[in-house]
């Protein structure tokens, strides 16, 4: 629910502060106001993650997320600041939410249908996306992004009032004094909430020492970086590829998206079909592989119809890896821990995305498009290429009982 208002919010906000300014530059900083709270509370977040009952830090951020949106559609469809404001709010929440609601998935679901729950997540997301996006853009054009916002906030309510009634076990805490678990040991049981000494920052710590010193969880955060630092500046600069060496015009270019979305629906689907345990490294690993081979492929052909394929693919290549990748941490990773581990891995990416953004933009200036997706494709191929040099020592991963 709370995805499909996403799709309401997120078109409006970039609609309505480009009538407002006319500046790209200023549709960029309410990217970078969104940005910015992951970097900022991101580790103090997988914290709180980990101390408080998870279906309460979902539910607080759905209502804070709803009174922003509200508010927005109501007062603030006019102020620029306001707005930045408001992206940086739901931001901030969205950054207490998603390591909780990733973190819970365990809990709800035995280990042998990890996958496959998280394949229906992914799909019934993105799919939802696919569907929703045209009527939103139709709702904006005709009524303006007031309604939309309306339309975000309710969906907050309603996500809210579905987790309410979610039965979830507390998070497990370490007793005093204990040191970080090894990835793959059973978590602690019961467990209070005094925790390590030291308070909300040794907790942080805590995570982020598991993960340096995990070798699987510190192949995944260089994986993770290395695939941002493409995948930042790829994103952002496909409409500038789509006109500049594809020739394609919106129309055109809102079908390629399209295809991206098409292909991160139907990848989960067809990796439950037809794999009975994700958690191997070519299906980790392999994905990098696949999406660099497309971004150098989008830079060395101009056919449309290749662009199209090869986006598709690209989507695919996406939505498995991020299952896979999400079932693997959900399996390996003990409870008491997780939200950190999480959020520690969201606050790597986007960092590395600011980065790729900023660093894409000079570089389709000076070189041109076609050349920051070659660098794209090749920091890909050597994200996957790490993995799979990693990926015998690190998986298969062991089951927690």
């Amino acid at each position: 629910m709370s995805r499909w208002g996403d799709t309401f919010g997120a078109v409006a906000l970039v609609v309505l502060v480009y009538r407002l300014t006319g500046s790209g530059l200023k549709v960029g900083a309410a990217v970078a106001f969104e940005i910015a709270p992951v970097l900022l509370l991101g580790f103090v977040a997988g914290s709180v993650v980990d101390r408080v009952p998870r279906r309460r830090v979902m539910v607080a951020a759905d209502l804070g997320r709803a009174s922003i949106a509200v508010a927005l559609a109501l007062f603030a469809t006019s102020s620029l600041p306001a707005i930045y404001a408001a992206a940086f709010g739901l931001s901030a929440l969205t950054v207490f939410f998603n390591p909780a609601a990733s973190s819970v998935v365990p809990a709800l679901v035995d280990d042998d249908e990890l996958a496959g729950a998280n394949a229906a997540l992914w799909s019934g997301a993105v799919v939802s996306q696919i569907a929703l996006a045209p009527l939103a853009g139709a709702l904006v054009g005709w009524a303006g992004a007031g309604p939309a916002f309306a339309v975000n906030g309710v969906s907050f309510l309603v996500s809210a009032a579905l987790l309410w009634g979610l039965a979830l076990p507390p998070p497990r805490v370490a007793p005093a004094g204990a040191g970080a678990p090894s990835v793959g040991a059973a978590p602690e049981a019961g467990g209070g909430r005094g925790g390590a000494g030291g308070g909300r920052w040794a907790d942080v710590s805590e995570g982020l020492r598991l993960v340096m010193s995990t070798p699987l969880l510190r192949t995944l955060a260089g994986v993770q970086a290395l695939a941002a630092l493409s995948a930042g500046a790829t994103s952002a600069l496909l409409v500038v590829l789509a006109e500049e060496h594809l020739g394609v015009g919106p129309g055109r270019f809102g079908i390629l998206v399209g295809a991206i979305g098409v292909g991160a629906g139907l990848g989960p689907l067809a990796l439950q079909r037809l794999v009975s345990d994700v958690r191997r490294p070519g299906l980790l690993f392999g994905p990098y592989l696949l999406r660099g081979a497309v971004d150098i492929a989008l830079a060395a052909c101009s056919s449309f119809a290749v662009a199209l394929g090869a986006l598709a693919a690209y989507g695919v290549g996406t939505s498995t890896g991020m299952v896979t990748w999400n079932t693997v941490l959900q399996s390996r990773v003990p409870d008491r821990v997780r939200g950190r581990v999480f959020a520690c891995y969201d606050v790597v990416w986007q960092s590395a995305r600011l980065v790729s953004i900023g660093v894409g933009g000079a570089l389709a200036d000076a070189f041109g498009v076609r050349a920051v997706y070659v660098l794209g494709g090749v920091l890909l191929v050597a994200a996957g290429a790490l993995g799979l040099a990693r990926g015998g020592s690190v998986l298969p991963v062991e089951r927690q009982g």
